[in-house]
């Protein structure tokens, strides 16, 4: 998933620049290639939902599928101004979208701090409009929430972190930290990626520095 670098890649584009998209969805999986449940719900009750952007989506979201307590993964994109992007335009830059994995999870199972725990740990969140040899604004880290609860966590956790990554001698956390936007589900080869294509590439590196779990009252 590296492309060679261009300016377009290291900014979002202006509402005049972004590609047009389409009016409907492209078609994708309905179910989950591991454990057959639907991609797009419905989900069962008392389980929450949230977005992960931290790089490639591919090693990402088998990350999230093997824990327990996450009921299903899928990727797409996020954060953009095209609607019903395909993946080929969302690699063009011209769409602002982020790679993303939604994560749907059981939090009397796994909570939200440790989700947050693997997304910290499994990738370098200041490396702003990148991953590695991933160059591009589809590649930027971003939390997306969809409660208020777990935004306050995540910007909780943000700033535990980015201490943690001060004192390692590492830069400022890039992360985007927001209100989930629309999720437009990619097509039905990139999702489960990894499960289909075993020795496909995976370019989730961490920094190796550990990340605190705030405390209640910094939550608050």
């Amino acid at each position: 998933m590296f492309f060679q670098i261009s300016e377009k890649k290291l900014r979002l584009p202006s509402p005049q620049e972004a590609l047009p998209g389409r009016p409907e969805p492209i078609p994708t999986s309905e179910r989950h290639f591991v454990n057959g449940r639907p991609l797009k719900g419905p989900y069962p009750e008392g389980t929450e939902q949230v977005l992960f952007g931290m790089g490639c989506f591919w090693g990402a979201e088998r990350l999230f599928w093997q824990l327990e307590g996450v009921w299903v993964t899928a990727v797409g994109f996020a954060g953009g101004l095209t609607p019903n992007p395909t993946y080929r335009e969302t690699t063009t830059g011209l769409t602002g979208h982020a790679e993303v994995v939604l994560v749907v999870y059981d939090p009397k199972i796994v909570s939200f701090s440790a989700l947050l725990k693997v997304f910290w740990e499994s990738h370098d969140p200041t490396q702003g409009m990148r991953q590695g040899n991933d160059v591009g604004t589809t590649y930027r880290s971003v939390i997306y929430t969809t409660t208020d609860e777990q935004l306050a966590e995540a910007r909780a956790s943000r700033d535990a972190y980015e201490k943690a990554l001060t004192s390692a001698g590492r830069g400022p956390v890039t992360t985007e930290i927001g209100p989930a936007p629309a999720l437009y589900f990619a097509e039905e080869e990139h999702q489960q990626y990894l499960a289909k294509n075993p020795g496909g590439y995976c370019g989730l590196q961490g920094t190796g520095v550990s990340c605190p779990a705030p405390g209640v009252a910094a939550i608050q």
